[in-house]
């Protein structure tokens, strides 16, 4: 007679990984003025600065008056694939979009990225975070670094990868008009680090 024991069997079939949904659950409650996202497994902790919020505040004042403010999001979570679990500074949903049976954005709703760079998230924003709004396909993202006063605008994605960058200093208009927000986006209101 053969013993065997079936919690082992069932654990042996659940990965070792957390889910992103784990390990969101595992951080709460976040310290108010911090945000958290996930990238590629690893957790990032970051302070909300005022430079931060005073150009987030700024994008969305100019994107309000063309979309609803149900379809603009400020650091909600998106899961962009395995191991990522954004919160994007800025999200303008495509209009078209609604919540999946758990309540959830999904990468194909978003048509605009706007990330507002930190000096300890920044690897984070110009590296792995690009590439994963890249694969989902996000048709425009901007990042905006206060820390050398220019926005970076990547668009036309294909094969995980942005195939056109326009770079505009602080104090210059970016033009959103090539993409499907079609909108100048001013920046001489944003602050510098």
């Amino acid at each position: 007679m053969t013993v065997v024991d079936t919690d082992r069997i069932d654990m042996a079939d659940i990965g070792d990984e957390p889910t992103l949904d784990e390990m969101f659950a595992w951080l709460e409650p976040v310290p108010e003025g911090f945000k958290v996202e996930i990238v590629e497994g690893t957790v990032h902790m970051s302070p909300q600065r005022d430079t931060h919020w005073r150009i987030i505040l700024a994008i969305i004042k100019q994107l309000l008056p063309r979309f609803t403010d149900d379809r603009l999001l400020s650091d909600v979570r998106i899961d962009f694939g395995e191991g990522n679990g954004f919160a994007p500074d800025v999200v303008k949903l495509f209009d078209s979009a609604r919540k999946d049976g758990r309540g959830r954005w999904l990468p194909e709703h978003v048509e605009f990225v706007a990330e507002v760079i930190s000096k300890g998230t920044a690897a984070s924003d110009y590296g792995p975070k690009k590439e994963a709004y890249a694969t989902a396909g996000v048709p425009a993202l901007l990042i905006v670094d206060p820390y050398t006063g220019r926005c970076l605008l990547h668009s036309e994605p294909k094969d995980g990868e942005y195939h056109k960058k326009l770079v505009v200093d602080f104090g210059l208009d970016v033009d959103l008009t090539g993409t499907s927000l079609d909108l100048v986006l001013k920046t001489d209101a944003f602050p510098r680090d």
